[in-house]
């Protein structure tokens, strides 16, 4: 287990969350499988396959949870179709036009009529709770669905006490100077791939990879005034990812040193495994997170 993904929240107030606790919250958000009339269903579900009746998986203080959703597969194409001939049959039959708001209720129908013959698809989001470092991670690149897990979490526990973390320096300028000016801070390294976005409303943008970003072009483009909106970096030789202005990681991976070592870590016991990963990830982040906002100025006092 190994997050591809961060968008990753600040505590706004010290949490004392334990296994326990968060187990009792989740019991009455349990995943449950969709009814023969519902489009789609979303609860808590166990982080692995292995783990018996426990939904929260806890490892040096942190709490390992996953949410899954279920939704019911109705093709707009079969739906129109069939709206379109029931419409078509009653202004035959009964000599009259079948207007809008007539047609949306025809419409729900039809789906209600397919709903016990739909496929499911189901998916699954998990995120890091760590109560002591102030966070929350969660393994998504959509914001929508990292608030839906987290909406979850605040319907589970009552209250979630947590905003996206807001920098005193804007990432885009900093990243850009990154790159004309190669003052990079420590532990972190420019790879060859980056994205840059023009400010002045006309909305270009250029897409690098697998080329120097210290370059005359780059710098060219810097200079035109393009500004860098996603930057691929290492981290102290240990992870390598895609850093956005906006402060969400995405691709995020172990570099070959890490990797070696997560692998010679690896137990014959999947739970062991499961602890062992969620263990470094959370050793990593508690790391990481933290100077991510030093490289930007810190985080805004309020």
């Amino acid at each position: 287990m190994w997050f591809k993904n961060i968008i990753f929240y600040r505590f706004t107030e010290t949490v004392n969350y334990s296994s326990e606790q968060l187990e009792e919250a989740f019991a009455e958000h349990s995943f449950t499988p969709c009814k023969s009339q519902e489009l789609s269903r979303y609860g808590w579900v166990a982080p692995h396959p292995k783990m018996q009746e426990s939904q929260v998986f806890s490892s040096t203080g942190a709490f390992l949870i996953t949410a899954q959703k279920e939704d019911k597969l109705v093709p707009s194409s079969v739906v129109n179709q069939q709206l379109k001939d029931k419409v078509a049959i009653i202004e035959h039959q009964e000599g009259r036009k079948v207007y809008r708001k007539e047609q949306l209720t025809l419409k729900d129908e039809i789906i209600l009529d397919l709903l016990p013959r739909a496929f499911s698809k189901y998916s699954q989001t998990s995120a890091l709770i760590v109560p002591q470092q102030g966070f929350i991670a969660v393994d998504s690149s959509s914001y929508a669905k990292a608030e839906e897990l987290l909406n979850l979490l605040r319907n589970s526990l009552d209250t979630l006490p947590i905003k996206l973390p807001d920098v005193n320096h804007s990432p885009g300028v900093m990243m850009s100077q990154w790159l004309s000016q190669e003052n990079l801070i420590p532990a972190f390294k420019c790879l060859e791939e980056c994205e840059l976005k023009d400010q002045s409303g006309e909305g270009a943008v250029i897409k690098v990879k697998g080329q120097d970003l210290q370059c005359d072009e780059i710098t060219m483009h810097l200079d035109a005034g393009k500004q860098v909106s996603k930057l691929a970096l290492e981290w102290d030789e240990s992870l390598s990812f895609i850093l956005h202005e906006d402060l969400s990681v995405k691709r995020l991976k172990p570099t070959d040193q890490l990797a070696t070592e997560l692998n010679e870590e690896n137990s014959d016991d999947p739970l062991a495994r499961l602890d062992a990963d969620t263990s470094r990830l959370t050793l990593e982040l508690q790391k990481l997170l933290p100077q991510l906002l030093q490289a930007f100025g810190g985080e805004v006092k309020r």
